[in-house]
């Protein structure tokens, strides 16, 4: 065979390939139930997980990847380009925007103060001298740890996710959880020995994290945009929850993209 005939046969070869993939890295605390844990087949679900998946489909991504990282090393990990982007019912706050970016929000959400029925606990008064579980580096770690004197706390224990937490609530290692309020209201639903006992405003809104000025995060922001305007993300909270979103909540009102 000739090498025009071999150029010609590589070149027939290649346009009969498919394309390669175009994949996006994503990284998240799986086991922060509702927002990405793995199910009885050991698969990946939550609702972040599926938001993640739609809105890289709309932004031209044939796959996403999911990496399990602790919800502390998520940050590091898109600063570094080690990952594309992460999730983890990621707060946006003005100190994280210094050093990273934000698509649009797309969850509202408030911090609780979860107890066992039986401990006699109340409300955040009644932690004088208790021990109380958070999750390293989130916004309950940071609400705890400026309200430690105020509140009288004995001691701020940090855990990677919230089943870990809850089993300790359980066991009597510690007094009190502070965490997201949704996903503890998603995990205690069947389990009548917790108990929700105060709400702590927040004004938090949740949203996908990229590299400081990423270019994916405009591309991420015009597919949550669509997500809203068609009704998908309203669709998935019902799906999750078990109730359609509040319409003066992020999930349905289109919003910009978050500056410093």
């Amino acid at each position: 065979m000739t090498r025009i005939h071999l150029a010609a046969l590589a070149a027939v070869i290649a346009a009969a390939s498919p394309a390669a993939a175009k994949s996006l890295t994503v990284g998240a605390n799986v086991g922060n139930v509702p927002w990405e844990f793995q199910n009885e087949k050991s698969e990946i679900v939550g609702f972040e997980v599926d938001l993640v998946r739609e809105a890289a489909k709309r932004m031209g991504y044939d796959d996403v990847q999911f990496e399990n990282i602790p919800f502390n090393g998520l940050f590091s990990a898109v600063q570094s380009g080690r990952i594309d982007a992460a999730v983890s019912s990621i707060t946006i706050t003005k100190k994280r925007l210094e050093s990273v970016s934000f698509a649009q929000p797309y969850y509202d959400s408030d911090q609780s103060l979860s107890v066992l029925k039986t401990s006699g606990i109340e409300g955040l008064s009644g932690l004088k001298g208790k021990v109380v579980g958070v999750d390293t580096g989130s916004t309950g770690d940071i609400y705890a740890s400026e309200h430690q004197g105020e509140l009288g706390l004995s001691e701020i224990r940090r855990f990677e996710g919230l089943a870990p937490a809850m089993l300790d609530l359980a066991a009597g290692r510690i007094d009190g959880y502070i965490s997201d309020i949704p996903a503890v209201a998603y995990y205690i639903r069947d389990k009548p020995q917790y108990a929700v006992v105060e709400r702590i405003p927040t004004g938090e809104q949740y949203s996908i994290m990229f590299a400081k000025d990423s270019p994916l995060v405009p591309e991420a922001t015009q597919a949550i945009t669509a997500m809203k305007q068609d009704g998908f993300l309203a669709k998935l909270h019902e799906t999750w929850f078990g109730t359609q979103p509040d319409p003066k909540t992020s999930t349905v009102m289109v919003a910009d993209t978050p500056k410093p």
